[in-house]
């Protein structure tokens, strides 16, 4: 678990123990009354620290591996932005077999915005010592357990962020099935075509390991 998931989760059971006081107070003595504000505060609770309660599927029969792939699905349009979110995965998932495949469709995901030196480099260094399977781990059904080996069809759910971003960017949020918090993207809406590019990504953190290669498992 990486050290933003730990402070997050202890975040998170801090922010639940002090409403769940809070609304007990209010709740008092079987008060009907409050009772009702303890559920609506309980779940605002919930909200924010699910990250919102707006969710999209998107699923592929089979993932692209070169640019001309990704370009005839069609998600490739990115007019929506949890497409650009999928999408984002699946090229990802490419990097293991062709680096440089993945970094073409990272690059039309990314658009004029494109992909730096540093930003491959950053990719690269994640992948580094066999690590190949942080991307998948945000397909459905993808766990340690199985060797993050996600359920067919391969489906990612994409989430929405309760963060309100500045006019014309928007965040999403993926959940890996090795952490324990969802992991944000960023994307920035061109408006001349409605277009939704990744502007950041935070998805290649580490996560747990699978079990095949945990001794302590």
């Amino acid at each position: 678990m990486s050290l933003f998931d730990t402070l997050k989760k202890a975040a998170e059971k801090q922010l639940r123990n002090t409403v769940s006081q809070a609304a007990h107070s209010v709740t008092g003595a079987g008060n009907k009354l409050g009772q009702q504000v303890k559920n609506q505060v309980e779940q605002g609770v919930k909200t924010a620290v699910t990250g919102g309660n707006k969710s999209w599927k998107v699923t592929f029969e089979k993932l692209p591996e070169t640019l001309d792939e990704l370009k005839a699905l069609p998600e490739s349009s990115l007019q929506e932005p949890q497409f650009t979110a999928a999408l984002t995965v699946a090229a990802l998932c490419a990097f293991p077999k062709d680096r440089e495949a993945c970094y073409a469709m990272m690059e039309y995901l990314c658009g004029s915005k494109g992909l730096s030196p540093a930003d491959k480099g950053f990719i690269r260094d994640r992948f580094m010592d066999g690590v190949d399977y942080i991307p998948r781990s945000y397909f459905d059904g993808a766990t340690p357990d199985n060797e993050y080996t996600p359920t067919q069809p391969l489906t990612v759910t994409v989430y929405e962020n309760p963060v309100k971003l500045e006019e014309g960017y928007m965040g999403l949020l993926l959940q890996s099935g090795g952490a324990d918090s969802r992991r944000q993207l960023t994307l920035r809406l061109k408006p001349s075509t409605g277009q939704w590019f990744l502007w950041e990504q935070y998805l290649l953190s580490g996560i747990r390991i699978p079990k095949s290669r945990d001794a302590w498992a």
